[in-house]
């Protein structure tokens, strides 16, 4: 293979559910694209790098002139006293589909297996109990744990919850419309607005 193919391959071989096979379709795919649709394509790549972070929630978003939060946290309309853990923006994005939830988030990013969390995750947990110590008068009303009903979904609420009793009058789990072993990111806009209203 040419060295271009080469490293396509090796950099997108590392991108979650692409392994070398896949990664190797794709990188010939392009080239049958012709140079402006590959160019066009660099460019959307290129532009990913002004994505930052949001102070708050830790979901990515495109800032404008100094802007640290992104634009749900800086809603004033929001329901800043009941905030939603997600694991993914993608869950993220689900749930503001169903416009069913006005409150805020917490992004935790992937969550391990054993359900236990990693050090950059319990940074954000620091975080969010600042924030509702500062922000809430020590006590928010409700903490969502809209984490998938896996076994390790359920292992890392059990987790989150003894992290967070001390700081919310609530902590309620998505109800069972989304089935055990299911993922929020793929549930359709009405089971997931159904799994809002039945939280328990």
């Amino acid at each position: 293979m040419n060295d271009p193919i080469k490293n396509f391959v090796e950099l997108f071989s590392k991108l979650p559910s692409i392994g070398p096979r896949q990664a190797t379709r794709l990188a010939f795919y392009i080239t049958t694209l012709g140079k402006g649709k590959i160019r066009e394509l660099a460019e959307a790549v290129d532009t990913l790098g002004n994505i930052m972070t949001c102070a708050r929630c830790f979901r990515s978003f495109t800032p404008s002139a100094g802007q640290k939060l992104c634009s749900i946290c800086n809603d004033p309309k929001r329901n800043k006293a009941i905030i939603a853990i997600v694991e993914k923006e993608t869950d993220l994005i689900s749930l503001e589909r169903t416009h069913k939830f006005s409150g805020w988030y917490l992004v935790t990013g992937e969550l391990a297996k054993t359900g236990d969390l990693s050090p950059e995750q319990k940074l954000r947990f620091t975080s969010l109990k600042s924030f509702v110590q500062k922000e809430l008068s020590g006590s928010a009303d409700e903490i969502i744990l809209a984490i998938n009903p896996t076994t390790y979904g359920d292992f890392s609420a059990g987790v989150m919850s003894k992290e967070l009793k001390d700081v919310t009058k609530k902590i309620s789990r998505l109800g069972r419309g989304i089935p055990t072993g299911g993922e929020i990111e793929f549930a359709d806009a009405d089971t997931l607005a159904n799994a809002l209203e039945r939280r328990t």
